[in-house]
């Protein structure tokens, strides 16, 4: 058994979706004892941001007339792939920013993406079991003032279950900015709340995924 874990946050040291990433994965560690979790941190080693295109135009050129850019995006992307499909099961730690899904994110799954093993005729990851960590400043649930703002958890449940087949199971916390941005202090009492429901739901998802056979 492995397990592949991607991060997304750009602060590590005050990380919300980390530190819930750590309930997800000290579960699954404890299940299997010994066996690797192979990490890749794409905020702190972000994909170039020219890198899909490079790969993307190297598919409609022939090989020997690829450049260096183009060869160094198709091993990248090739390396993206390989770790994807050769772990058991995967952990992924995407943080809302500015409404949307992360930049990191966005790169990251766009060249694996060209990467025909897991491209819409590829099919190598359905069914693989997979956790989404994700975290909310704010709150967007349905009735609040800002419903229908989180432009990234629809996103991602999207390309990672719908698109790549992942068997996904989402944890949300939202209202992480609560006792950083003052506006947000008189929900103090509802975040504490959700972050002791997202962290129960964190170690279950990590029991599920330990259990589970892609």
């Amino acid at each position: 058994m492995s397990l592949f874990r991607v991060d997304a946050s750009i602060m590590p040291a005050t990380s919300a979706s980390r530190e819930l990433g750590d309930l997800v994965e000290r579960e699954w560690v404890q299940a299997h004892p010994g066996s690797p979790v192979i990490r890749r941190d794409i905020a702190a080693d972000p994909i170039p941001s020219t890198a899909w295109t490079d790969a993307v135009s190297a598919g409609f050129t022939p090989s020997e007339r690829h450049t260096e850019t183009q060869r160094a995006a198709l091993a990248l992307r090739t390396q993206l792939a390989d770790e994807l499909v050769e772990a058991e099961a995967v952990l992924l730690t995407v943080p809302l920013y500015n409404y949307g899904v992360s930049q990191h994110a966005k790169l990251w799954f766009d060249l694996a993406y060209t990467d025909p093993r897991i491209d819409p005729q590829g099919g190598a990851l359905r069914g693989k079991p997979a956790t989404l960590v994700t975290v909310l400043g704010g709150n967007y649930d349905a009735g609040s003032p800002k419903e229908g703002w989180d432009h990234s958890t629809g996103w991602l449940r999207r390309v990672l279950g719908d698109v790549w087949g992942l068997d996904l199971t989402v944890v949300t916390r939202p209202f992480t900015l609560v006792g950083v941005n003052p506006a947000l202090d008189a929900f103090s009492d509802a975040a504490a709340e959700l972050k002791s429901r997202a962290e129960d739901a964190a170690r279950g998802a990590g029991r599920a995924l330990a259990g589970a056979r892609g």
